[in-house]
């Protein structure tokens, strides 16, 4: 498998991690994802990339939105498919790496990333490359990440520098879309036991041009 970024060896650390009867990040919606519910108007489609164990593409399909979602951790996976058949929701769920997922070419109104931020500067840059195909025009980004900042906090996280996202950065990497959303942050987060404390964060909304 092409770019698999080490496929296996993140399925067993993250099937560890989730491997638990309690949500390691919780079951409700990250906090910055759900304070863009006016960005949703008009939606009908969403992908949740690297969802986990489900909080954030069960709250997008509690919107009425139809929603793909994957994640690499099969234990993961089948946790967020417990929370989606609690909520009374459907949500397509799919066992998957980033660079595994198949892309189809503007298929999604909004795709929520939501510290995806396992990932490398070279996975990163791709990761970037196929949100922006994915998204159909006039299509919303949702993102939520760490600053370097963060390093500092230790609350969460994956105390890489390298991994951190910047305004900058951002800016660069969406440097074709509309910001309509960008800021860096400090918040308490309380997002099951994964993300609790004062945290570095960076918040982002861009929408993919018509033309």
């Amino acid at each position: 498998m092409a770019h698999d970024g080490g496929f296996s060896a993140a399925a067993r650390t993250w099937d560890a991690r989730f491997d638990k009867p309690a949500y390691v990040f919780g079951i409700e919606p990250n906090a910055y994802l759900a304070s863009q519910r006016a960005v949703l108007a008009g939606a009908a489609s969403a992908l949740a990339v690297a969802d986990g164990e489900g909080r954030n593409s069960v709250w997008l399909a509690q919107q009425g939105l139809r929603v793909d979602a994957f994640d690499v951790s099969p234990v993961g996976v089948a946790k967020a498919a417990e929370l989606a058949r609690g909520a009374g929701v459907a949500v397509d769920l799919h066992v998957s790496s980033c660079d595994s997922w198949t892309w189809r070419r503007e298929a999604y109104d909004v795709v929520a990333a939501i510290f995806v931020q396992f990932a490398p500067p070279d996975m990163r840059q791709r990761l970037f490359a196929n949100i922006e195909a994915t998204l159909k025009p006039g299509g919303h980004l949702i993102l939520q990440g760490y600053t370097p900042r963060q390093l500092e906090y230790k609350t969460g996280g994956p105390g890489v520098l390298e991994h951190l996202y910047t305004e900058a950065m951002l800016r660069e990497a969406f440097a074709g879309f509309e910001i309509v959303d960008l800021r860096a942050y400090d918040s308490v987060l309380a997002e099951g036991t994964g993300h609790v404390g004062r945290s570095a964060l960076i918040g982002m909304v861009a929408r993919k041009p018509l033309a």
